[in-house]
């Protein structure tokens, strides 16, 4: 039997160790032991993924016939529509599919209403957070911070930036002259008191599951 898993973390910042770690004991307990490992790090509110969409043309193609996620979620938290395609479409080619944490089986009657429920709650839980990270941006911009992951310019490269502006550069100019994102660029020049630092783009940073205060 050809046996994959495929894994899942939603930032950079995250790695797929404790997954991984679980699948292979699942695994190994059923016996399983040459596994083909799909992973990406990547949101689940998409689903068109790379790895994913490798993983299922390998499943139509009849070359995976076990699938071990570590939770049902891995696959997508975009709704029961999603879910439901993806597993329908495993089972259609003769894929079966466990998962390791979520503790239910997918066989039997109740799968379906199972796998509903579940779907739902992982769009919900999805949901929640970014309305969290919603209201904690708004409420660090509203007390004068800035949000997301700082990038630290020394007095000298603000101040070079600050006089190349005044000399007419473009904000591509300066970023080019300068060697930092034209969003960085053009937030410094956007704030007047000058600060050393500005951030990036926090929808690029932010986890899935922020880290507990």
């Amino acid at each position: 039997m050809n046996v994959a898993a495929y894994l899942r973390v939603s930032s950079r910042a995250q790695d797929h160790a404790t997954q991984r770690a679980a699948v292979e004991r699942a695994a190994a307990a059923r016996g399983d032991s040459a596994l083909t490992w799909y992973s990406e790090k990547r949101s689940g509110k998409l689903l068109a993924r790379p790895e994913l969409d490798r993983l299922r043309a390998d499943v139509r193609a009849g070359a995976v016939r076990r699938l071990y996620v570590y939770r049902l979620d891995r696959l997508t938290r975009s709704g029961i529509r999603d879910t439901l395609e993806v597993v329908e479409e495993l089972r259609r080619c003769g894929c079966e599919l466990v998962t390791v944490a979520d503790g239910f089986s997918l066989d039997g009657p109740a799968a379906e209403i199972i796998l509903a429920v579940m779907a739902w709650a992982a769009k919900m839980e999805r949901l929640a957070i970014n309305e969290r990270i919603s209201a904690a941006r708004e409420r660090v911009e509203a007390e004068g911070g800035t949000w997301g992951r700082p990038v630290r310019l020394d007095a000298e490269t603000v101040a070079s930036v600050r006089r190349m502006r005044a000399e007419g550069r473009s904000v591509r100019q300066i970023a080019v002259a300068a060697k930092v994102p034209r969003s960085t660029v053009a937030r410094l020049l956007s704030r007047k008191d000058g600060p050393a630092g500005t951030a990036e783009n926090p929808a690029e940073t932010a986890p899935e599951h922020p880290p507990a205060r």
